[in-house]
């Protein structure tokens, strides 16, 4: 199979999340789905075929060079939304090929309009508002200008979304700031209702404010970690398990990221295994050698702290994980040989290792271990 480790995604896993994401936005919100850093980690090639299935027809990416690596994968009749980069050169390229794209200073909707007039075609454009994250999006003491020039350059845009995106809606201890900005994205929104601009799709809602804050679920909402099953925080999770009043976890999650043993041995008591002097064994040890390390995704951090599942059996990581190999102690589990799968997340027999205690060994994210699981290794859907 030319590759060291694989994941699995499971089918069943994510059309499940999906009908309980629309369950709670409703049939009448339209659900994009965020497919930015490889889907999570998923991988574009899985997820955007999944997604459609599901009945999704809208893609939000951060990038130009994303939103050209989802097209070949995407039926016609799915749209796609580029919510960052996007070089002056590709909004050409963007135009040409109808992709909706952000618009959060005049510098880009000065060269989308001027682009527009050249291809003599329509600019798709979601015009983001700065409500209090201090990251993209148009100052509220901008809006004369704005709609100044919004209003003389109509014929060469398309108004499809207003948009703003949240600061920690995850977090109680945000709970003011993001109350405050849904008040600004209103007076927004009526700023424009009163120039007669008005957008297509109203749109705020990631996967935590959709989740904690219903009052943000406006026309459509980018859904990111959520689909994926894992929730945002342990806080949304609170929320939606007295919400939804259910012992159940209604996400589940789509990943499981598996290995073989490459070569098991025998070290005697005294002896030092692995670089340097981490891990002394301290009587006759049989051990197994996996052919995952950090460059594969699996963190330094774990050395010495980390656990895999060989034979339905928890075992330690030992020693240093170096860039390409981790070494498991497996000298209580019998029978253990070259070929033996190995898993680094998800289940094996009665036991599993799952994103969230994997990442607090690491001290990552869920976010952090997701988008950093190589893109080469190879992907496959199981149901």
């Amino acid at each position: 199979m030319f590759n060291t480790s694989y994941i699995e995604i499971s089918k069943k896993a994510f059309k499940n999340n999906i009908r309980y994401l629309k369950k709670i936005i409703g049939n009448d919100i339209r659900f994009s789905s965020v497919i930015k850093g490889n889907a999570y980690g998923h991988g574009v090639e899985n997820i955007v075929p999944l997604a459609e299935e599901a009945g999704i027809d809208h893609f939000s990416v951060f990038s130009a060079k994303e939103a050209y690596d989802a097209l070949p994968v995407m039926s016609p009749k799915s749209r796609i939304m580029i919510m960052g980069m996007l070089d002056d050169e590709e909004i050409e390229w963007a135009i040409e090929n109808d992709i909706a794209f952000f618009v959060f200073d005049m510098g880009r909707l000065e060269k989308a309009v001027e682009t527009a007039r050249m291809l003599q075609k329509k600019a798709c454009i979601h015009i983001e508002v700065e409500t209090g994250f201090n990251r993209t999006g148009f100052d509220y003491k901008e809006m004369p200008a704005l709609i100044d020039y919004l209003k003389k350059e109509k014929e060469h845009y398309l108004f499809e979304g207003l948009c703003t995106h949240y600061a920690g809606a995850e977090s109680l201890s945000n709970y003011l700031r993001i109350k405050n900005q849904i008040t600004l994205f209103k007076r927004f929104h009526r700023y424009f209702s009163r120039h007669g601009l008005n957008p297509q799709l109203r749109h705020t809602a990631c996967s935590a404010a959709a989740l904690t804050y219903p009052n943000t679920i406006m026309d459509m909402v980018r859904f990111g970690i959520a689909q994926y099953g894992f929730w945002p925080s342990p806080e949304t999770h609170m929320f939606r398990f007295q919400k939804d009043s259910s012992d159940a976890n209604p996400l589940r999650r789509l990943l499981s990221w598996k290995s073989k043993v490459m070569v098991v041995k025998e070290v005697e008591a005294g002896n030092f295994i692995g670089y340097g002097s981490s891990y002394l064994a301290n009587k006759r040890m049989k051990i197994a050698i996996i052919p995952v390390g950090y460059a594969n995704g699996f963190s330094r951090a774990l050395s010495n702290t980390g656990r895999v599942l060989i034979r339905g059996r928890r075992v330690p990581v030992i020693g240093t994980v170096t860039m390409n190999t981790l070494t498991v102690n497996v000298t209580d589990i019998p029978g253990v040989e070259r070929g033996d799968e190995v898993v680094m997340i998800g289940k094996q027999k009665r036991l599993s290792i799952s994103i969230a205690s994997f990442c607090e060994m690491s001290e990552q994210l869920n976010y952090q271990l997701l988008t950093r699981l190589p893109a080469g290794i190879p992907r496959f859907i199981v149901t």
